[in-house]
């Protein structure tokens, strides 16, 4: 039995990292940097037509219907070219949600999604972590409080919010008390904002959905992870090129034992991740069982092993990976945001032990 990629996902893979490479390169990753939202509407529009935006869509809303591990090879490639997309929250998190919801409204939602007509934030984290007192609650059809770290909730066009662990608001960003502020975080190529809701409405609310939310984490938990993958990758690829390049003492630095030594041991830290990954999201269809406990372990591991990577590469390029200049800190700094973005590894490994001794007990 053969496990790897079939020839269809390896062309989806070839296919959009030729694309990324060639519209969005790190020159314009840096001006959209400084962008008020680094999300570019006319990539998403592009990559609309390539199917990203609708491929976990189902067909029957104009979408490929394809599975998450085919989402994960897209994921995989938007990380390693850092690229500022709405991918996480669009075309992942968004569509895994409404597509688990029997209801008509989120059909018409999960359309235009499909069309890349439309790009819709998630809310999802004070269902692992509040802060400062943020929340979300319904009163009289209309919403009120506020979510912290939304994700990419800046330039879309609607937000989906867990009220709760067991109830889902759609909410138009325009709607009149919608309040939304960009986050400055250590990550400038991923949008995340605070949302302020004041008496938003009237809006839809999907009841009793809790299995739809919980999903719709550990999908987004599995595509962070292999965005992080990604980066990772590239950081290697740049260290490894760098080594190839660079003299000292009249000799390539990757000459040196040592130097070889750190890309050894950040490969091998790498390539079993990479098992982990495909099957986890393999799993998501074919065991679906599985996938809480594997959408925890996957990203707390990817997360842990990316932080080594991302300081070993850099150290390989000396003293000017730590320059501006140099690009390398721009995917430093994504492995760096997607370690808490869903939840950091301390609470995965807490949330996983939790899963495992309910398993025991029933």
């Amino acid at each position: 039995m053969e496990f790897g990629l079939s020839q269809d996902q390896q062309l989806l893979d070839d296919t959009i990292r030729s694309f990324l490479a060639d519209r969005v390169p790190i020159s314009r990753v840096r001006e959209l940097r400084d962008e008020g939202c680094p999300c570019d509407r006319s990539i998403w529009r592009a990559l609309a037509q390539l199917g990203v935006t609708g491929i976990l869509v189902p067909e029957s809303q104009g979408g490929s219907g394809l599975g998450l591990l085919d989402a994960v090879i897209v994921g995989e490639a938007i990380g390693h070219a850092a690229t500022p997309v709405a991918f996480l929250s669009s075309a992942v998190m968004a569509p895994i949600a409404l597509s688990s919801i029997d209801h008509p409204k989120a059909e018409a939602w999960l359309a235009r999604i499909a069309m890349g007509e439309i790009i819709v934030g998630v809310a999802f984290t004070e269902l692992f972590s509040a802060r400062e007192d943020a929340g979300v609650t319904v009163r009289d059809g209309a919403l009120h409080g506020k979510t912290m770290m939304a994700i990419d909730a800046c330039d879309s066009d609607a937000i989906l919010v867990a009220v709760d662990p067991g109830r889902l608001a759609v909410v138009e960003r325009g709607a009149r008390g919608v309040e939304t502020t960009r986050l400055v975080t250590t990550d400038r190529t991923r949008c995340t904002a605070e949302v302020v809701f004041e008496g938003v409405g009237p809006i839809a609310v999907f009841e009793e959905v809790g299995p739809a939310i919980a999903k719709a984490l550990d999908a987004g938990r599995i595509a962070l992870a292999a965005d992080a993958f990604g980066a990772c990758e590239s950081m290697i690829e740049q260290a490894v090129l760098y080594a190839g390049e660079r003299k000292q003492f009249d000799r390539l630095i990757g000459s040196f034992q040592s130097v070889k030594h750190m890309c050894a041991e950040m490969i091998a830290a790498l390539e079993p991740a990479r098992s982990l990954l495909w099957y986890a999201a393999h799993a998501f269809e074919a065991r679906p069982d599985e996938v809480p406990l594997l959408a925890c372990h996957l990203l707390a591991h990817v997360s842990e092993i990316g932080r080594e990577i991302a300081s070993v590469s850099t150290q390989v390029h000396g003293g000017i990976g730590w320059t501006d200049e140099q690009n390398l800190h721009f995917w430093y700094k994504r492995i760096a945001g997607a370690r808490h973005l869903l939840g950091g590894p301390e609470f995965l490994r807490e949330r996983a032990a939790s899963l495992q001794s309910f398993d025991r007990v029933s």
